[in-house]
């Protein structure tokens, strides 16, 4: 599972480390939660680009957008088949652009939330599904999730599943639309790199 992330590295420094256009006025956000705005990277007819979408993904059938509450995270176990989220797997894959997530230990009696980052990286790319919804209205919705598999040695202490964290290679394949979900599917792995852990306050 993973419940809250944040991200402290916006604006045009964002753009440039990861070579796309800013489509959104972004501001740092240290506590984001399901249902709020989270920053994304997509391929967009061969353009990279960053933009906000809501964080709980609503599938394009989805009678009431309440749905995508519940929807915050994706197995990556199911992802290719599960029907909220196999064809957003097949073709609508993003980046979520993060400087660190969060999970929670007892520590002298309280649970205390610690933020993993990369080691090495102000900013990375969880692995994320995106849909766009559309209301009776016609109001549009981007939503999104985040994929999860099991738990590395380093978060296992914490909580039996992680983000998949993706590299900038895997990150490149996540995104292409045209890849292939047999392509893409041995990227859903537990992070293999090393991780920093910190208690923090929220």
């Amino acid at each position: 599972m993973c419940g809250r992330i944040r991200l402290g590295f916006v604006g045009e420094r964002l753009a440039e480390a990861f070579a796309a256009k800013l489509r959104a006025n972004l501001l740092p956000a240290f506590n984001i939660k399901p249902t709020q705005a989270v920053v994304v990277l997509i391929d967009d007819q061969g353009e990279r680009v960053i933009e906000t979408m809501r964080w709980g993904l609503i599938p394009a059938w989805a009678k009431d957008p309440k749905i995508g509450g519940k929807m915050f995270n994706a197995r990556a176990e199911t992802v290719a088949e599960k029907p909220s989220f196999r064809s957003a797997f097949r073709s609508r894959r993003c980046g979520i652009l993060v400087d660190a997530f969060y999970e929670w230990a007892d520590v002298d009696g309280a649970r205390v939330p610690h933020a993993f980052r990369v080691v090495g990286a102000e900013v990375f790319a969880l692995a994320g599904l995106w849909e766009q919804w559309i209301s009776p209205t016609g109001e549009v919705v981007r939503s999104c999730t985040i994929v999860t598999t099991s738990a590395n040695e380093q978060v296992r202490p914490f909580h039996e599943r992680m983000p998949v964290i993706l590299d900038p290679p895997a990150l490149a394949t996540w995104i292409d639309p045209k890849a292939a979900p047999e392509a893409v599917a041995p990227l859903l792995a537990p992070y293999a790199g090393k991780l920093s852990i910190e208690p923090t306050k929220l």
